[in-house]
């Protein structure tokens, strides 16, 4: 099934883009990356962006955030993305000063929408990302409240070692938290695509305000009507 989302690598080259007569793009859309150390959150993200994934782990010290600079098509319009892999915070901040005083959480508050990614041979890695959304519901920006969170279990090559059924997951997720849940293998660029199509749709559906959240989450992970956004 063809997705219409097409990445464009513009590292630093929105401002450039801007400056040549695009003045009428709207803000980018920002993506935040989070989840536990070694869930592979740098491995989707450079997956998507250059098609390129490498075994070698990121470093246990690495407390730097990293913001990729995209566009994307999707349905026919050109967006630029603003993409934030952020280190494993230990917790999501409060308020906008403890935000700011922390170089690695900077700009976190104002995310567009959450892609929440644990391993799913690992439980405490999801215990984390458990963790994170309840922070994130419970401090995030002032009228932010229809943000939308993706949970996404990485490392769907190594399946036979799930820790918890597949199902059992996203019926939570869906269900009860009332967020996105899909799976991905960045190692074989399985589903990544698709899951920044889906967060890109996700932000489109949430600003919909004629429709309940529940509805917006339902279509916009619902395949056969992606493309009719």
């Amino acid at each position: 099934m063809h997705w219409p989302v097409v990445c464009e690598n513009r590292e630093g080259g929105g401002a450039a883009a801007r400056g040549r007569g695009e003045r009428s793009m709207p803000p980018p859309f920002r993506i935040a990356v989070l989840g536990a150390q070694g869930v592979g959150k740098t491995a989707i993200v450079q997956r998507f962006l250059h098609d390129d994934y490498s075994e070698a782990p990121a470093p246990a010290t690495s407390r730097a955030r990293r913001v990729h600079l995209s566009a994307a098509v999707l349905n026919g319009h050109v967006h630029d993305l603003q993409i934030t892999d952020y280190p494993a915070i230990t917790s999501f901040p409060c308020s906008s000063l403890q935000e700011w005083t922390d170089t690695c959480c900077r700009g976190i508050r104002s995310a567009h929408v959450y892609i929440l990614v644990y391993d799913i041979c690992c439980f405490d890695s999801f215990e984390y990302v458990k963790t994170m959304r309840q922070q994130i519901l419970e401090t995030r920006v002032v009228g932010t409240g229809d943000t939308p969170i993706l949970i996404v279990g990485n490392k769907r090559d190594l399946q036979w070692g799930r820790v918890i059924p597949r199902h059992n997951v996203s019926d939570l997720v869906r269900k009860n938290w009332k967020c996105g849940y899909m799976e991905c293998s960045a190692k074989y660029n399985w589903h990544v695509l698709l899951l920044f199509g889906e967060a890109m749709r996700s932000v489109v559906c949430a600003r919909c305000k004629h429709a309940h959240a529940t509805i917006r989450f339902q279509r916009a992970l619902r395949n056969e009507r992606c493309a009719l956004m």
